[in-house]
């Protein structure tokens, strides 16, 4: 085995993760302009349905995954409408609204504890289940293709939709600044709402990628959340492709510093790219 392109798999594998963490993040950040941590939760939830309907009730593996996708998004959906948005309308600050998504994330921590345990479980069935491909001389799963494959058509689709459609410009209007795109006719809370719906469904999409490629556990979507925050800010907080990059790159620093020191640096070394990027390039790479 070629260790150079094994790193370069697993670094690619990553980075699909966390971009999709971060398109989902940065469409959040962009209309709400707060750093939602529920957001980590409500994508590991999505996981977490995907293992109640596909292993616990044995539905087909596709059914699981759309069901996993839209419960995620709903749940999103329903925080913002029942906890979030009232308190924008009462002019609540940044911080109110990040400690009330702290509240989020820990209910649903525990909640996922009480239905499912706080075992580590995986949400393939069986270890031969996935085909494992030889590129160059590195090992990469059908599984972990699909997610390659899958995060490449979300961030381009997403890319698309934000640049090319009446709905992107909306919601691009609302990040540039609510109140005149509310003048201007934009429902901005019934756009915030399906923006909520779409990025929840996303950040559902990385939760189930997480499940099938390393496992499951209710406290992980912090540390899922922390990686796709990171990222948002090395690549430039607000900007798509941006995040995207950046969520590559640290998959990159993440996977070449495990393979120098030891996995256990993999949380260490993001942290520290992330304070260089807060010391010498807050904007990051291409700002917004």
């Amino acid at each position: 085995m070629d260790i150079a392109i094994q790193i370069a798999l697993n670094a690619l594998i990553a980075g699909a993760i966390y971009s999709l963490v971060v398109l989902g993040f940065n469409l959040l950040y962009s209309t709400s302009r707060f750093f939602d941590l529920g957001y980590g939760a409500i994508a590991i939830a999505g996981g977490y349905a995907v293992l109640y309907f596909y292993k616990l009730l044995g539905l087909e593996l596709w059914s699981s995954i759309i069901l996993g996708i839209f419960i995620a998004g709903i749940l999103g959906f329903c925080i913002e409408k029942i906890i979030y948005r009232p308190l924008r309308t009462r002019k609540a600050s940044s911080a109110v609204l990040l400690i009330a998504s702290l509240g989020v994330l820990t209910v649903i921590q525990a909640v996922l504890a009480i239905l499912f345990t706080s075992q580590f479980q995986t949400l393939g069935r069986g270890a031969g289940e996935s085909r494992t491909f030889e590129i160059f001389g590195g090992a990469i799963t059908q599984t972990q293709s699909i997610i390659l494959i899958t995060a490449l058509v979300v961030m381009t689709a997403l890319g698309l939709v934000l640049k090319y459609t009446l709905f992107g410009k909306a919601v691009k209007a609302i990040a540039d600044d609510e109140e005149v795109a509310s003048i201007v006719g934009i429902n901005s809370e019934r756009m915030i709402g399906i923006v909520f719906f779409i990025g929840s469904a996303i950040g559902g999409m990385a939760g189930i990628a997480t499940g099938f490629d390393t496992g499951l556990q209710p406290t992980i979507g912090l540390s899922l959340l922390l990686k796709g925050v990171i990222a948002a800010i090395v690549g430039g907080i607000g900007n798509v492709y941006g995040g995207v990059l950046g969520a590559f790159l640290l998959a990159i620093i993440e996977n070449l510093g495990a393979w120098q020191f030891s996995g256990e640096w993999k949380d260490a070394i993001a942290f520290i790219v992330l304070v260089v990027f807060l010391l010498f390039r807050p904007q990051g790479i291409l700002p917004k």
